[in-house]
């Protein structure tokens, strides 16, 4: 069963000729359902999350461009590989093209999150993102390592907006990482970071930003969790 109706095939497949310029690869780790024996009970599956339907969603995207390569990973069973690329959860995906840029998703990008998807991966096709040159600067000067987590739900039509200033800073510092987490799929992270409300971003553990906010502002938050001054 396809998980994109014909309309959606057809969108995509038209943005995919249109925009995208280079190869882009994604990287996705996913976990088998396992027998789990609960005491007094009989075996039952273990809970693999919404792995099989966000490998199946990546499934169908790269099938509407030779120019997506999808590679599947096990996360029990490719350990070595999965901490070479900071994986510690599934689902998971990595955009990326020759090399790892930072984009991450934690959790299918369902509803408003595919667009932040699509769009993920024709930024890195192109190899730039449309930040300003003021940010691009200011993201050059970076000395110090930004993890960006960026906690969202499907439904949520201004969580798209801080997913993409994630990525996008990602895409043009090697200092930073971006990742979009679903916060119905990872409850636990989500109350870690005293999520209530969606969009909300962390940044290196310490540092948070609720709502959807302009460029400027997400800026002064990763200038801030890597150690530096604001402008």
């Amino acid at each position: 069963m396809q998980l994109l109706n014909e309309e959606v095939r057809d969108f995509t497949t038209k943005k995919f000729e249109q925009e995208l310029v280079n190869p882009v690869n994604l990287v996705f780790f996913m976990k088998e359902k396992s027998p789990l024996i609960l005491p007094g009970k009989e075996a039952a599956e273990e809970a693999s999350g919404l792995c099989p339907e966000t490998g199946q969603l990546l499934k169908e995207l790269s099938e509407l461009s030779d120019k997506i390569k999808l590679t599947t990973y096990d996360l029990e069973k490719e350990p070595t590989k999965a901490a070479e690329l900071q994986i510690d959860k599934v689902p998971a995906i990595i955009v990326m093209n020759e090399e790892d840029v930072g984009i991450r998703f934690f959790g299918i990008p369902s509803g408003y999150e595919f667009t932040s998807l699509l769009e993920a991966i024709v930024d890195v096709s192109r190899g730039s993102s449309d930040l300003s040159e003021e940010t691009r600067q200011a993201l050059k000067n970076l000395k110090n390592e930004v993890n960006i987590q960026i906690f969202v739900t499907p439904s949520c039509p201004y969580c798209p907006m801080a997913v993409r200033l994630g990525h996008k800073m990602a895409l043009e510092s090697p200092l930073v990482r971006a990742a979009m987490i679903e916060a119905t799929e990872f409850p636990e992270l989500a109350q870690k970071h005293q999520v209530f409300g969606v969009p909300k971003s962390i940044f290196n553990e310490n540092l948070a930003l609720e709502g959807a906010v302009p460029e400027e502002m997400f800026l002064e938050q990763v200038i801030q969790a890597g150690g530096q001054k604001g402008r």
